[in-house]
Formats: structure tokens, C-alpha cells, sequence
């Protein structure tokens, strides 16, 4: 079973910035594309961000388009998305997700992805 768990959320000022890192439990994870999704208190979840296999290719949601920043490291089986200038309404449960790879690209729909970490909460006060 892949297991996925996030850290790195917490409380922040409006402006500031927050690293989340999403630690993969397998071995093959460098064949997994990996998203990050969000959901706010009373809203769906919604795509943030997406990068495939060998972290060439990376896909952002409008939102948040230069000012998150999604990275991987292989050799830590590790996701990190940098987080700057944040805004209130970047407020939410932010989730990792992570599917094999069966393209070279990216995936904006959840359903595309079976493994799911329990979410870590980022806060943004103004």
C-alpha cells in the first residue's frame, strides 16, 4: 500500500511563505506523477499544482502561477511545494496525490489519483 504524508502546514501572515513536503512510502516513486490539491471550509477540492514523473514537466493552477513553486526530489521520495506570497484565500487542507505515471505529463483531475495523503492545514491570516 503507497503511503503518502504530508508536513510543513501552518499558521501565516498574508504575504509570508510556507514549504509543504509530501514524503512517498514507495520505492518507485520516480515513476509516480505527483499533485498537490486544496480545499477551503465549504468548497470543493481543487487542483494546485502537478509535476510528472522526472519533474520536467509542472502544472499550475491560475491561482497560484508564480508564487508556488512544485519540486521533487528522488532520492528523498520527497514533493515539495514552496509557497510564497501568500493570500488569504490560499487558506485550506492541502493534499498530496500521486499516481504511476502512464504519460509524460501532468493530471488536473483528482480522480485521476488513487493514493492520497491525509492533508496538512495551511492558515493565512490577513
Amino acid at each position: 500500500q503507497v503511503q503518502l504524508v504530508e508536513s510543513g502546514g501552518g499558521l501565516v501572515q498574508a504575504g509570508g511563505s510556507l514549504r509543504l513536503s509530501c514524503v512517498v512510502s514507495d520505492r518507485t516513486v520516480s515513476t509516480y506523477t505527483m499533485g498537490w490539491f486544496r480545499q477551503a471550509p465549504g468548497k470543493e477540492r481543487e487542483f494546485v499544482a502537478s509535476i510528472n514523473w522526472n519533474g520536467g514537466v509542472t502544472d499550475y493552477a491560475d491561482s497560484v502561477k508564480d508564487r508556488f513553486t512544485l519540486s521533487r526530489d528522488h532520492a528523498k521520495s520527497t514533493a515539495y511545494l514552496q509557497m510564497n506570497s501568500l493570500k488569504p484565500e490560499d487558506t485550506g487542507v492541502y493534499y498530496c496525490a500521486a499516481v504511476r505515471a502512464t504519460t509524460r505529463g501532468t493530471y488536473q483531475n483528482a480522480y485521476d489519483y488513487p493514493y492520497w495523503g491525509q492533508g496538512t492545514q495551511v492558515t493565512v491570516s490577513s
